[in-house]
C-alpha cells in the first residue's frame, strides 16, 4: 500500500523524472502546433539549441552553470538485489555545463540517490534514497555536506517531502496528516490535520494546503488562526505555488479532462492555462512570467503530445518538443535555460533548453 501511494504522488504531481527527447539546435522561432483548446499562438520566444544527456537525471540548478545530476555511479559495485543487479547504485553529482565535468556529491552502496532539489536558497539539497521499496528522504548541507534523514516515531516515516521554504520541508506522514522538518532533523506534527490521511501537502507562507486519500478537494490551513477552510476547488491532484507564494497552479482531473488553472491563495480561479487528457511537467519561470507544461490530448481527430511554454504577458503557448511525456522540468536561476527530464522506461535522460525571450 506504500508502494502505491508513492508511485502515485510521484506519477500524479510529477516528481518522479521521465524523458525520451529528441535532441535539436535552431536559431528559428518556434511555429505552435493548431491546438485549439489550449490557447496557442506565436510568442517571442527562440529556442537558441537544445543539447541532449543520456542515462542522467538533472533535477535542479545550484547557478548558472552548474546542475544536481542523478546517474549510475559505476566505480561503485553493482546493486546486490537481483531485481537491479544489472545497475550501478545512482550518486548525485554536481555537473558543471562549461566544462562538461561532473563532481561526486553523495554515494551511497547498494541504494540509488535521486530526486534531488535545492532550498531557494541554495544552502541545503533535499534528495531520497530508494531500492524497490518507500523512499527515505534526507537532507544535505551543502557546504559541509553533512546530511540527516527525514524520520521518526512520531511520523511513522516520510510518505513525501519537498522544501516548504528556506528553513522546513514538509510532507505527508505514513503516520496519517502532514509533518514538518527544520533543518535540525527535528521534526513536528501539524495537530490540525493528524488525523487526516493525504494525498497533497503544500505550504505557502504561513498556510498548509492539503486534500486527502478519500476527499480531493482542497483545504487550507491557516497556521495563525488554526482554523481550516474548503476551497472551491474539486478533483485536485497537483498544487504548484508561485515564486513569491501570492498565486498558485493547481491541476484538476474533471471527468475525462486534467485542467491545469490559476488561482489565487484563496482558490479563486483566474484563468485556465490548459486542458487535456494528461497534464504534467508543471513549473513556474524565477519571474513568474512563464509557465511550462506537458500536454497530451485528441486534437481534431490526431493525439497531440508536447511540451509547452505558456507567457502569462501574451496569454500564448508554445510547443517546445513534440512526442514526450511525464516530464518534469527545472529552470535556471536566470529563467534563461531550463532542463526537462524524462523516463524512457529503462532510463532517465534530460536535455537542457537555452531559450531567448524578448
Amino acid at each position: 500500500m506504500k508502494n502505491i501511494k508513492f508511485l502515485k504522488l510521484i506519477l500524479m504531481i510529477g516528481l518522479l523524472l521521465v524523458l525520451t527527447a529528441c535532441s535539436k539546435e535552431t536559431g528559428k522561432t518556434i511555429s505552435v502546433v493548431d491546438d485549439e483548446g489550449n490557447g496557442a499562438g506565436e510568442m517571442d520566444i527562440t529556442v537558441v539549441k537544445i543539447d541532449r544527456y543520456d542515462n542522467v537525471a538533472m533535477t535542479d540548478w545550484l547557478n548558472k552553470n552548474t546542475l544536481i545530476v542523478s546517474k549510475e555511479n559505476t566505480s561503485l559495485d553493482k546493486m546486490s538485489l537481483l531485481e537491479l543487479s544489472d545497475s550501478h547504485p545512482r550518486s548525485l553529482y554536481l555537473y558543471n555545463i562549461n566544462n562538461r565535468e561532473y563532481q561526486l556529491l553523495k554515494e551511497a552502496n547498494n541504494v540509488h540517490l535521486g530526486g534531488a532539489t535545492l532550498s531557494p536558497d541554495k544552502k541545503n539539497l533535499l534528495y531520497y534514497e530508494y531500492t524497490l521499496g518507500d523512499p527515505a528522504y534526507y537532507v544535505m548541507n551543502m557546504d559541509t555536506l553533512d546530511t540527516f534523514g527525514i524520520r521518526g516515531t512520531n511520523i511513522a516515516g516520510a510518505m513525501s517531502a519537498k522544501w516548504g521554504d528556506n528553513e522546513s520541508v514538509v510532507g505527508a506522514a505514513y503516520s496519517g496528516g502532514a509533518y514538518l522538518a527544520n533543518l535540525t532533523g527535528e521534526i513536528t506534527v501539524v495537530d490540525e490535520i493528524k488525523e487526516e490521511s493525504l494525498f497533497i501537502v503544500e505550504k505557502i507562507n504561513n498556510n498548509f494546503y492539503y486534500n486527502t486519500n478519500s476527499d480531493e478537494t482542497l483545504w487550507r490551513l491557516d497556521m495563525s488562526t488554526k482554523e481550516k477552510v474548503s476551497l472551491d476547488l474539486s478533483h485536485v491532484y497537483g498544487v504548484l505555488p508561485s515564486p513569491d507564494g501570492n498565486q498558485m497552479l493547481v491541476l484538476q482531473n474533471i471527468g475525462a479532462k486534467k485542467i491545469l488553472t490559476l488561482s489565487d491563495n484563496g482558490g479563486e480561479i483566474k484563468k485556465i492555462i490548459a486542458e487535456g487528457a494528461e497534464l504534467g511537467g508543471v513549473s513556474w519561470s524565477p519571474d513568474q512570467r512563464m509557465i511550462t507544461y506537458n500536454l497530451k490530448d485528441d486534437v481534431n481527430n490526431k493525439i497531440v503530445e508536447g511540451f509547452y511554454i505558456y507567457d502569462m504577458l501574451t496569454g500564448k503557448a508554445t510547443q517546445i518538443v513534440e512526442d514526450i511525456q511525464y516530464m518534469s522540468i527545472s529552470w535556471s536561476p536566470s529563467g534563461e535555460e531550463l532542463v526537462y527530464t524524462e523516463w524512457d522506461g529503462t532510463k532517465y535522460n534530460s536535455s537542457i533548453v537555452y531559450l531567448e525571450i524578448r
